[in-house]
Order: structure tokens, then sequence, then C-alpha cells
């Protein structure tokens, strides 16, 4: 490895049922970066007429969801009745707490052209003071986001403080989330936070002693080192971190302090006591064998 980055995390290929996406967390040598505990980066795809992404009902406890688009729409749904559609620039923050059942699907519209999605996906783990709370849903529209602007690079502050900035993105606990595009040769000094690690959305990324991040790779930092990011080529980068959180459970979508938690769960889920989503109670995904 080399100064400053103890693990460099390859992506690995899932299949959603559709469409695949790359997963970074959790990982064998890593499974959380800061409350952070599941991290996808799903496309871009492209979708004919007629097809696209089509999530159905499923349950979470005992978490957050983050859903941030590049490109494209999701419509969400979930079971407090939420109807919202995540837009490119939007951050979708869905609080499972003690139960929630959401779906992410499209528009008519949307599906029957040919259409392109991109984003990611990430779960954030709670204190476990928190892992109880009554289920909540928070969108916050792209305008609402602060944009800064760091060593002449345009950076977001989804979550977390950053570069002199908050954003008012609904946290738990400590949690850094930021995203950067920078020009080739541009360069960035990362945020100070507990934990962190830098995702490669799109080009590739090097240090100061010339260590590459390739594209798709999570490079997780080495407790307190001071970085400074340099762009190869133009690159799309994702900074994650915040405060180091106690092991936790997880089992498919479900994520607990307590494995006797997720057990109870699983039994929930296979008996019909969560609670429908209000015009998506039809269909759902079965839990899955252990």
């Amino acid at each position: 490895m080399t100064m400053g980055i103890e693990l460099l995390i390859p992506p690995r290929r899932k299949d959603l049922g559709g469409f695949s996406v790359r997963r970074l967390l959790p990982y064998a040598k890593r499974r959380m970066v800061g409350p952070w505990i599941f991290f996808d980066h799903m496309g871009p795809v492209s979708f004919p007429a007629g097809k696209g992404v089509n999530v159905r009902p499923h349950p979470h406890i005992n978490l957050a969801t983050v859903t941030y688009l590049f490109d494209g729409e999701i419509l969400h749904r979930d079971s407090l009745g939420s109807y919202q559609v995540i837009r490119p620039g939007d951050i979708n923050l869905m609080l499972a707490g003690r139960g929630i059942v959401h779906s992410e699907r499209e528009h008519p519209e949307v599906r029957h052209s040919d259409h392109v999605v991109h984003g990611l996906q990430l779960w954030l783990a709670l204190p476990e003071q928190d892992e109880e709370r009554p289920p909540a849903f928070y969108h916050y529209p792209a305008q609402d986001i602060p944009v800064v602007t760091a060593e002449g690079v345009t950076v977001r502050v989804m979550m977390g403080t950053a570069y002199g900035v908050t954003s008012s993105v609904e946290t738990y606990a400590e949690t850094l989330y930021v995203e950067a595009d920078l020009r080739k040769g541009q360069r960035l000094v990362l945020p100070e936070s507990e934990q962190r690690a830098v995702y490669v959305a799109g080009g590739a990324l090097t240090l100061a002693d010339g260590f590459l991040i390739p594209a798709y790779h999570l490079a997780v930092v080495t407790p307190g080192a001071g970085l400074t990011l340099e762009a190869v080529e133009n690159t799309r980068v994702a900074v994650i971190g915040g405060e180091h959180m106690a092991k936790r459970h997880i089992y498919w979508n479900f994520v607990s302090s307590r494995k006797d938690r997720i057990d109870q769960a699983k039994r929930d889920w296979k008996d019909g006591r969560f609670p429908k989503i209000p015009g998506d109670e039809e269909e759902f995904i079965v839990l899955p064998e252990e």
C-alpha cells in the first residue's frame, strides 16, 4: 500500500435483477467507514424502452439509506406514504429506525423511452440509542445542497461539515459525505474526519507519492493522514467518513447492533408484520435463504 492509504477496495459486481451494481462496502477486510456500512455504485446503466429500475417492496431496520443520482431518475415509495421522484443532485434520506418498507421504481413515461440511470446508494448504521427511532423520510432537492470552491475545485457538501460549510441533511452521528468534480491536474485536500474513504466514481486520482486510485475503487484513508488528491484525468470523486462505530450485524437489508433484532426482523418479514406501501401493496421481495 502507500503512506496515507490503509486499504484499496476493488469493486465487486452484484446482480440486482435486471441490472448490476459495483459493491464496495461491506468488504471482508473492512466492514464500515465511520457510520457507512453499505456502498453501491449503480451504473451508468442504459435501459431500452420497456426496461428499467424495478426494485419491489423490501424492508429495512436500524439504519438510514442515502440515495444520490448523477443521471436519470428513480421513484421512491415507502410505507409512510412517501412518493418522491429522485433526480440528479437530490439527496433522499430514509430513516428505517424500528422498521420501514420501500420500493424503487420508475414512472411509466420514463420506462417508455430509452434512458440511463447512474448513482450511488449507501447505508448508514445508526447509533445504538437511535436504532429503534420511528421511521422517517427526508428529501433534499439539489439546490439545497451547499456548493463551495476549494482550490478551484467545485465541491458539494452533502452531509456533515467540510471546507467551511455545513449541510442541512439530517445526520445521527458525526458523518461526512462530499462529492467533487476535478479537471485533469486539479488538486484537492481531503477534509478532516475520524475515519475517511475516497471513492473514484469516474476517472483516476493519484496521491503525492504517485499512488494511483483507479476508477471504481474505494481507498480507505489511514486515520489522521493529511492527503492531497490529484486528478490524472477528469475525475468524479466521493468522500465518505465520520466517527468510528462498534461492530454491526448485517443480513440482507437489515443492519443492527443486536443479532437477535435481525432474527426478529426476518421473522416479521416472513410473517407479513411489516407495514405495506400505500399503492404498492401487491409485490414484495422474498426473504433470501440463509
